[in-house]
């Protein structure tokens, strides 16, 4: 391939975003112009999925192409502030990631936006293949103190605090839309940009532009048991939404936009306030309405406007994808489970077979889709479901069908047994539970 028609990339993800909570999948108040746009002018996906329903798990396998499961940091469901000053509990810097190679073969890098990979000195973003870091390390931050759950700072700049006055969704968005300006005349001269853009919204506290009076009323909790509705939530994805068109007409006037890859996801299903109709539960779940997610592409160049695609997809191959686009090998001694997805992209391929699994400590979860069919397995109970035919997971087929069951929970077997052992140390951190609202 030649280096001056490799493209710039931009991998925006959103935190906790339900199913259908943008208007192009059915959302029922129009918050996301933008992001519908960018779907209409490129590719929308409808089975595209997570590779956990919890941040740090999917983070692992975002930025290393790889099943999660693997390292022993994303065994933590997810990885909490208590964990700071951690050696063991994040993304071993020698480990290859996406951003590594893709600097290593001439891109500029960034994330801009939620780390949640383990804190420095050990671990961090510019110690694992960026070039540039703005944002917090850790999971949650209010949005106008910019502190963990614990009180503690948590902006920074490269591996330096950062202290800035703004609502962080807005602060986000300005410095990628600075970084594309600064990076542009490089991408002009054939050496493009991979820009990791990890928005914190709309994950809690539940605060708008207008909310900063909220910031000392949760301090204390983050996770904002007391407050938050639809109304807030909605506004919380506006806002991203807006940030997005301003990355997007950043790259419209540099003359960047037709050769520049965009995919829109999130890191997992949604929370409280979200919307994932037609789906079943949210984050933490292997339900679908925790694993099934947005997913959106859009580069003019490759993309003809318009397609919806039914591939069946998880976050790592949107990874392994875009090495593909770089036109960047694995490295050989640590071999992708993500599987490119560009021939979808160009349309040059139909929709492939692509087996997925998943595995929760809590609860002791497990999760097999293989074409229709999903196995799931919930607090000791097996379930098998036809996904197309039944998208609530309702109708369990598990005693009328007991040799495909037997069958995928065989390919599930298989599959653990390569995989490393959930750790007895791991930890699940829940936020709240049935005392604090009532369950589904």
């Amino acid at each position: 391939m030649n280096p001056s028609q490799r493209p710039n990339i931009i991998f925006i993800v959103a935190d906790d975003l339900g199913y259908a909570d943008l208007g192009c999948y059915g959302g029922r108040a129009p918050v996301s112009p933008v992001l519908d746009s960018l779907a209409a002018q490129g590719l929308r996906f409808t089975q595209g999925y997570s590779n956990s329903p919890v941040c740090s798990p999917t983070r692992f396998a975002m930025i290393t192409a790889r099943y999660q499961y693997r390292l022993r940091g994303a065994a933590e469901e997810p990885i909490n502030s208590k964990s700071r000053g951690s050696t063991t509990l994040g993304l071993p810097t020698d480990h290859p990631t996406l951003p590594s190679l893709l600097q290593a073969s001439g891109y500029n890098t960034a994330l801009i936006g939620k780390w949640h990979l383990g804190y420095p000195p050990v671990f961090g973003p510019l110690r694992s293949g960026y070039d540039e870091f703005f944002g917090p390390m850790s999971g949650g931050v209010d949005y106008f103190t910019h502190c963990d759950s614990r009180g503690t700072h948590d902006l920074w700049f490269g591996e330096e605090e950062h202290r800035q006055d703004g609502y962080l969704t807005d602060l986000l968005s300005d410095r990628a839309v600075d970084w594309v300006g600064r990076m542009a005349p490089d991408a002009a001269q054939g050496k493009p940009f991979f820009l990791s853009l990890h928005y914190t919204a709309p994950h809690w506290p539940w605060e708008t532009r207008d909310d900063e009076a909220l910031a000392q009323e949760v301090k204390d909790n983050l996770f904002h048991l007391h407050g938050g509705n639809i109304h807030t939530y909605r506004r919380m994805i506006h806002h991203m939404d807006e940030g997005i068109g301003r990355v997007m007409a950043a790259l419209r006037q540099h003359g960047l936009a037709d050769n520049t890859l965009v995919v829109f996801t999130s890191d997992n299903g949604g929370e409280r306030f979200s919307d994932s109709w037609p789906l079943v539960g949210g984050k933490m779940d292997l339900t679908e309405g925790g694993i099934r997610v947005p997913w959106i592409a859009h580069w003019p160049a490759a993309i003809a406007p318009g397609r919806v695609s039914d591939q069946h997809c998880l976050t790592m191959d949107w990874s392994a994808t875009m090495l593909d686009a770089a036109g960047v090998a694995a490295h050989p001694d640590y071999p992708l489970d993500g599987v490119s997805l560009l021939p979808v992209l160009r349309d040059s391929a139909p929709a492939f077979e692509r087996p997925m699994f998943w595995r929760m400590n809590h609860r002791g979860q497990r999760a097999a889709r293989q074409g229709d069919w999903k196995y799931l397995r919930v607090d000791g109970h097996d379930y098998l479901f036809n996904i197309p035919a039944d998208e609530r997971e309702r109708a369990n087929h598990a005693s009328r069908q007991p040799e495909r069951l037997a069958e995928l929970r065989a390919a599930w077997e298989a599959w653990n047994e390569s995989m490393p052992p959930i750790p007895e140390d791991a930890t699940v951190s829940l936020g709240y539970g049935a005392k604090d609202m009532p369950q589904r």
